[in-house]
């Protein structure tokens, strides 16, 4: 039978099974072969696309589950860009983004208009058109270059900001033309769009997010929050057709709009991420790959002039925007380069700008023939824009991405290193698994190799229920580890008390930070306190961070930060600020800086070199915090760095704030933590901070430990 039917095939490939397994297979086997080539994959799938396609040899039809994936992976790729902004970077060099988007429009209009109106004779609505498809260009390469880990590299955050707004003006000067071709340019379609637009912008990312945070607040299943996710950026997609734009740029809103409430380091992130580059992204490159018609140049001469010059505007004007860019803001070269490999890249508004052009009809010539807003030898000219385009921008990107990626490694190498981070998370509830590895994922320095424990104690007069328990617990934790990307090694301890258990495992496995949960009803009762300061301060190497948790810590929008007098002399205090400045960047979410003029001088030295998007207030005494606490509004954050272990840079209202927590049962998130007050690393250096208040030697420590 299965002969039989594999005799009667017929091509293209209708039968659905079959026509599935041959897509999987060229996604498998495609990145395979060309990794082993050095060839970027995505090229790949664009001529696989193309061999397999209608003009190649036919084995499958671009039919419509062919463009709905593909229009899926398109999205996909608009939407990652949005979502993995760091809002503090971007905040930073939105002025360099919008001078690149003008580079970057400008340019290769100005060439684009020139071929068309002076060399193809167009006339002047079908120039503007034309040289409005070179503006625009599609981050294929993006997945790419976030992979390598320089997405927050400043030539990486420069083009993705660029790429919104340019985006956003070609498709309005495709929707000004489109609509002055049907007679319908008037004040009335001016304040149409207007008004559409700027009400498109204000749901997506005003309402999308109370949404969101209202949905991850109720609903902790993780496949309905990654369906939610997906609905998410189809409506978004919708909301900007209905507005009058194309649907890439209401994908890209909604990656800015649930920027903050989907951690970098979270498992939501890491399946959003893991089925776009698996499925989605790939199908949208096999089917661009369709519609690539080779022998469409071996038929006219008129059709290879016509790409010729689409070729010469598209590319050469993006590498002109790129040097002008590179030029202006002093980039490197390498920098400069990969700013003009990922824009080169023209495939998604392109080709809606080129097929929505083709499909106006003026007119007829005498002879019936349809007068087209952009004819044939356009249409095909931009299949080969799209190849060659794509093929540049892979090569171009990934070689100087990868150069980039080198250098931020000998220089890590090269420096005075800090050792990864082991961080310790006791764990006693199945209640609190989830909260408590959530922050510590939150915790974790991306760019280093820092361990996650998850410690159960076992008390040896437990019965065999509670081994079973603690074994569930720690099955937990390294499912939710694993789920995004992490791995969790989970310590199964039996001792008589539990500060001893968890103070021995501190030895053993060099722990640098001490991870606690705070039972909400239970608080810190005298117990705990008996505990704290007779137990886990006694290791004055160890961070320690108590964490209460009342809300999922993805949903909290800001954390107000308190900061005593003096804190800065304190061996561990950058340490432990850059536990806040991970929690910060791994979140996006903004932070609040309530401290000394002093401590916010050096607040501001850290953030010029490792951005986050912060404000800061100044206090003159530490009996002005009880108010602040007092004032949280809801879904904030507090983060306290609280008394270390009595020694001289603190005050005695410090100990006071775990009274009033106590007794306040504040309803918000918190942590309080107690920097390390001995250590290995306790340099010359930091010596100095403590005797001399030596702000050049302070200097040199944020260098240090803020990479």
């Amino acid at each position: 039978m299965i002969i039989a039917s594999i005799h009667h095939i017929t091509f293209p490939v209708e039968d659905p099974l079959l026509k599935f397994f041959i897509e999987l297979l060229i996604i498998l086997l495609v990145p395979l072969l060309l990794n082993k080539i050095k060839i970027p994959h995505l090229l790949g799938l664009l001529v696989a696309g193309a061999i397999v396609g209608p003009y190649g040899f036919n084995l499958l039809s671009r039919d419509s589950s062919v463009v709905v994936t593909g229009t899926t992976g398109l999205l996909y790729i608009m939407f990652l860009a949005g979502l993995e902004i760091d809002m503090g970077d971007f905040k930073k060099n939105k002025w360099k983004s919008i001078t690149f988007s003008i580079y970057t429009f400008s340019a290769p209009f100005i060439l684009g208009f020139v071929g068309g109106y002076y060399l193809l004779h167009f006339s002047l609505p079908t120039s503007i058109l034309f040289a409005s498809l070179f503006s625009s260009h599609t981050l294929i390469v993006y997945p790419l270059v976030s992979n390598l880990g320089i997405a927050k590299n400043p030539a990486v955050n420069i083009t993705v900001g660029g790429t919104m707004i340019t985006d956003v003006l070609s498709l309005l000067v495709l929707a000004v033309i489109v609509g002055l071709s049907q007679g319908d340019v008037g004040a009335a379609f001016w304040i149409r769009l207007s008004v559409s637009m700027i009400a498109f912008a204000l749901v997506v990312l005003l309402i999308f997010p109370l949404i969101a945070r209202w949905f991850f607040k109720n609903v902790a299943d993780k496949i309905s929050q990654y369906i939610f996710v997906v609905v998410m950026i189809y409506l978004a997609s919708i909301l900007a057709e209905l507005a009058g734009i194309e649907s890439i740029i209401g994908a890209f809103f909604a990656g800015l709009a649930l920027n903050r409430l989907i951690p970098h380091t979270s498992s939501l992130m890491n399946r959003i991420e893991f089925v776009g580059n698996a499925i989605f992204i790939p199908f949208f490159l096999i089917s661009v790959g369709m519609l690539i018609d080779f022998s469409a140049f071996f038929k006219s001469w008129e059709t290879l002039g016509v790409a010729a010059i689409m070729l010469v505007a598209s590319i050469g004007g993006k590498y002109i925007a790129a040097i002008l860019t590179q030029k202006t803001f002093r980039l490197s070269k390498e920098e400069g380069l990969l700013i003009f490999g990922m824009s080169a890249a023209s495939a998604a508004a392109t080709l809606a700008a080129v097929m929505v052009g083709y499909n106006i009809v003026l007119g007829q010539t005498a002879d019936g023939e349809p007068i087209r807003l952009l004819n044939e030898h356009v249409l095909n000219g931009s299949i080969l824009l799209i190849l060659i385009s794509c093929t540049i921008s892979s090569f171009v990107a990934m070689s100087n991405a990868q150069r980039i990626a080198e250098v931020d490694r000998e220089n890590t190498i090269a420096g005075d290193k800090q050792p990864n981070a082991h961080i310790l998370l006791p764990i006693n509830s199945e209640q609190m698994t989830e909260k408590i590895i959530n922050l510590g994922l939150l915790m974790r320095t991306k760019s280093k190799e820092d361990q996650l424990y998850a410690l159960n104690i076992i008390s040896e007069d437990k019965n065999e229920s509670s081994v079973k328990n603690a074994a569930k617990i720690l099955e937990t934790a390294v499912k939710l580890g694993a789920a995004a990307d992490v791995q969790v090694q989970p310590i199964t301890r039996h001792d008589n008390e539990v500060v001893a258990g968890i103070n021995n495992v501190i030895k053993e496995k060099n722990i640098t930070d001490l991870l606690m949960g705070l039972d909400k009803d239970k608080g810190f009762s005298t117990s705990f306190m008996y505990n704290l300061y007779n137990g886990y301060l006694k290791n004055e190497h160890v961070n320690l961070i108590l964490y209460s948790a009342i809300q999922p810590i993805s949903t909290v929008k800001e954390y107000v930060v308190l900061i005593p007098p003096l804190a800065y002399r304190e061996p561990g205090f950058f340490e432990a600020l850059s536990k806040i400045w991970n929690i910060a960047r791994n979140s996006g979410s903004p932070l609040k800086f309530y401290t000394t003029k002093d401590i916010i001088e050096i607040l501001h030295r850290i953030i010029k070199r490792s951005a986050v998007e912060a404000s800061f207030v100044g206090i003159a005494t530490w009996i002005e915090v009880d108010q602040v606490i007092a004032d949280l509004k809801s879904d904030q954050g507090l983060i306290v760095l609280m008394a270390d272990r009595n020694r001289f840079s603190y005050k005695s209202p410090i100990h006071t704030i775990t009274q009033y927590l106590n007794e306040n049962r504040i309803e918000n998130n918190y942590l309080l933590i107690y920097p390390y007050t001995e250590s290995a690393a306790d340099t010359a250096e930091k010596r100095a901070i403590n005797n001399h208040q030596d702000f050049a030697e302070i200097g040199k420590l944020i260098q240090k430990v803020f990479r």
